[in-house]
């Protein structure tokens, strides 16, 4: 496989490869074609090629997957390209920086019949996998609702990183980090058909981008989801509750800056003392390898991956239409028509 991408990102997908894997890096490219410097530090601790451009990639024979790890203004022709090339892609989060190449990206994966996956490495987290055990066992019973808070303090200069530049990315906050959050609960309680919004800057000098969002959810049939998505926490904190008849399922940090990550079970019980179930995870972050796993398994075995292209269309959908409710003022509802086989194209949005 080759990596595009020698920055942050880059570097974790990389890390996957020093310890023992099936695949190997055959070359890494910058998404920069003046960066050969970051692009062969990268490249030399794994064993691989350091191509001045990431067109080589492409053109590598021996390359049979891509991971794109560049700023989402690059994600939709790179990914593309690559399909055209007959290689497998695995893209980073948000799939495209709009809706639009989204939906270009997951048509060409359809055409091609090749693997394209959004990187939602927090669907690989062990607390969130520990908790989606326990809720598809039926342990919760009927599920109602489900709450997140996601946020860092940000750091300083962050108003001039590439993250908070409107021609690069295609939204703030909640599309950087925020985006995680409303895939988890799309992969817990379902599709969502309406979206109310208050999106804002207060501190951050990074407008049109958001520095905040808060955002309601809700489904067909009352499911209910709401999430705070924040550049202005001041600590990093994550943290993910869903609701059920039966009992909550609750996961806390991430690892590092965000905490010890725990998964928390717990039983509605009117008689007995109150109880939790808590597992802790310490050590390393393993989300990054675990997705790996899944899209070289998806791949071997001809099906969707978890966290797919469609599930990063879906999210970023979301997201826009957290954008609509605002600029509006009313709420967004979404009317989206489902395709069984390989997509979900064709979406519309009214207020």
């Amino acid at each position: 496989m080759g990596i595009i991408g020698a920055g942050l990102q880059g570097r974790r997908r990389a890390s996957v490869f020093l310890a023992k894997s099936e695949s190997r890096v055959e070359a890494v490219a910058c998404g920069h074609k003046d960066d050969l410097r970051s692009t062969k530090q990268l490249a030399e601790p794994i064993g691989a090629k350091a191509y001045p451009n990431w067109e080589e990639i492409i053109a590598d024979q021996n390359i049979d997957a891509v991971i794109v790890c560049t700023p989402p203004h690059l994600h939709a022709e790179m990914s593309i390209r690559s399909l055209e090339a007959g290689k497998h892609v695995l893209c980073e989060k948000p799939l495209a920086r709009t809706v639009g190449e989204a939906e270009l990206m997951v048509r060409k994966a359809r055409e091609t019949g090749l693997t394209l996956k959004c990187g939602f490495n927090h669907r690989h987290h062990p607390a969130v996998l520990q908790a989606k055990k326990w809720v598809d066992a039926g342990l919760l019973g009927a599920l109602d609702f489900g709450r997140s808070r996601y946020g860092i303090c940000g750091r300083v200069g962050y108003e001039k990183e590439w993250r908070a530049d409107p021609k690069i990315v295609g939204g703030g906050q909640l599309m950087e980090q925020g985006i995680h959050a409303l895939d988890l609960f799309r992969w817990f309680l379902g599709e969502f058909s309406e979206v109310t919004a208050f999106v804002g800057t207060r501190y951050w000098n990074m407008k049109p981008l958001e520095d905040n969002a808060f955002v309601l959810l809700r489904s067909t049939d009352g499911k209910v989801a709401e999430l705070h998505s924040s550049l202005t926490l001041w600590k990093n904190a994550f943290s993910l509750d869903i609701f059920g008849h039966e009992g909550y399922v609750s996961i806390d940090g991430l690892g590092g800056s965000y905490g010890t990550e725990r998964a928390t079970l717990a039983k509605r019980d009117f008689e007995k003392p109150f109880s939790e179930e808590v597992i802790e995870y310490r050590g390393l972050d393993p989300s990054w390898r675990l997705e790996w796993d899944e899209f070289e398994s998806s791949v071997r075995d001809h099906r969707e991956p978890t966290g797919s292209a469609l599930d990063g269309l879906q999210a970023m959908r979301l997201v826009n239409a957290a954008y609509e409710s605002n600029r509006t003022g009313c709420t967004t509802r979404l009317d989206i028509q489902k395709n069984e086989t390989r997509g979900v194209l064709g979406s519309s949005m009214s207020v």
